[in-house]
């Protein structure tokens, strides 16, 4: 089971988009459907599916795109140093989160790995970070040669638990990445507040929170430096890609030179010509892309946010099922709309046969992440020549069974249940689909749970 779940999330999300049937994005506004005292059956006990329509296809292309793109390939210059239009992505990108600076890179992960090394994650150092993201969020850790410290996860939110960071400092920690999952912010000040104390530097793994606010602020701007990434399945999409963005030209800088092999850049001249880099560059037509769906991407944030906001106050009424509390002031990007499920309140009927319920109804659902801490990749990590150099056999033994105390993030992956975002891009009448299938399959757990 946990070699299916590895990429639970992409495979899903490719899986829940490819061969849907194009929605409308605003449909019908009518009001909440009347449930009968006794719900229909569900599809699994031989019923009629709550939904029959599929849902928006993802990623979206539009003509109207083309001949923007089609000048850059004509044109012979794609790499980034041959024309304007990653620099013009920049700039837009930036104005849009309220940023000082915006660095696009080739990759979410990319930006990670640039902006560690920047705010002078080296080799021996420890970065706190959530468990529950992404294997990207932890790679980039390994990236740099330090350690992935993980805070636990706080089950009402998904996202880390500001009061069990300060437990997990060491004499090497260095960094804070707080991961905006599912396009949830974390609660900042606090965590912003540890990090001004003992002197760390914030990196904001934003690559699931375009346009996601935390108390007036975007998330990527409220930290030393944010990363996102617009990979396919992502809210603005360019296949691959990535950008750092924050308020500080000097760190900008640096980023920049490290990203495009180490030349020197503004206010970063380094020791010569270069210093240290490496190619994590964006090309020409990813900036063309992306540049072309800003408005895109608005009103599609407003859409997602509107029908989460009708899910969350509707499910919340029904046992079993419980809403993600948000940080006060937020306003979420929705990159998957996730919610807790309680099997005791549905008659025992598990998480997966639940899934495979709502699949059955038309309205597809998963687990999502699991304890990723476990699968061999940390244990490959601090196995290995470097990490034991670096680290001493008595802190990789504690590093590796202090795994053991992540009580809220095994809650989390053992409870959460997500659907994508392009289904929160349907009409009004299909949330309410969403809505039956899950009262449904309530009504008629003791059933489902015994087949």
């Amino acid at each position: 089971m946990k070699k299916y779940l590895t990429l639970t999330r992409r495979s899903f999300i490719r899986t829940t988009a490819a061969g849907s049937l194009a929605l409308g994005w605003l449909g019908g506004q009518r009001a909440p459907m009347a449930y009968a005292a006794e719900a229909d059956k569900p599809a699994l006990l031989g019923g009629t599916p709550a939904h029959k329509g599929g849902w928006a296809p993802w990623p979206e292309w539009r003509e109207a795109w083309e001949p923007e793109v089609l000048k850059v390939f004509r044109s012979g210059h794609w790499f980034r140093g041959s024309a304007a239009h990653v620099e013009e992505f920049e700039n837009g990108y930036a104005q849009l989160l309220g940023a000082k600076r915006c660095l696009a890179t080739a990759s979410g992960t990319t930006a990670l790995i640039v902006s560690l090394h920047v705010m002078d994650v080296d080799a021996g150092d420890e970065v706190i970070v959530s468990p529950y993201t992404f294997i990207a969020s932890y790679n980039a850790i390994l990236a740099n040669m330090a350690l992935p410290v993980f805070a636990d996860t706080d089950p009402a939110t998904l996202t880390v638990d500001p009061a069990s960071i300060e437990s997990r400092i060491t004499e090497r920690t260095r960094a804070i990445m707080p991961v905006h999952i599912f396009g949830m912010p974390c609660d900042m000040d606090p965590i912003n507040a540890i990090a001004r104390k003992h002197k760390f530097a914030v990196v904001e793994d934003a690559c699931q929170a375009w346009l996601a606010e935390y108390k007036g602020r975007k998330c990527g701007t409220i930290g030393d430096l944010g990363c996102f990434s617009f990979q396919e399945s992502k809210h603005i999409p360019s296949g691959e890609g990535g950008a750092i963005t924050g308020m500080s030209d000097e760190l900008i800088d640096k980023c920049n030179s490290y990203h495009n092999c180490g030349r020197a850049c503004g206010t970063n001249k380094g020791n010569g010509s270069f210093t240290r880099g490496h190619n994590y560059r964006m090309t020409q037509a990813q900036a063309v892309i992306l540049s072309q769906q800003f408005d895109k991407l608005v009103k599609q944030t407003g859409i997602r946010r509107a029908n989460a906001d009708y899910l969350s106050a509707n499910l919340g009424k029904i046992p079993g099922i419980t809403p993600v509390r948000l940080p006060e002031n937020t306003r979420p990007a929705w990159h998957l709309y996730a919610f807790r499920y309680d099997p005791a309140q549905f008659n025992g009927l598990s998480r997966d046969k639940f899934t495979r319920a709502m699949s059955a109804e038309g309205v597809p659902c998963g687990g999502i992440y699991h304890e990723q801490y476990y699968d061999g990749l940390l244990d490959e990590a601090i196995a290995s020549r470097g990490f034991k150099r670096l680290w001493g056999a008595e802190r990789l033994k504690a590093y590796r069974d202090s795994f053991q105390e992540l009580k809220g993030n095994k809650q989390v992956c053992e409870t959460t249940v997500a659907m994508t975002q392009n289904m929160l891009l349907a009409g009004r009448g299909e949330m309410d689909h969403i809505l039956e299938a899950i009262r449904k399959i309530h009504a008629h757990s003791a059933e489902l749970a015994k087949a």
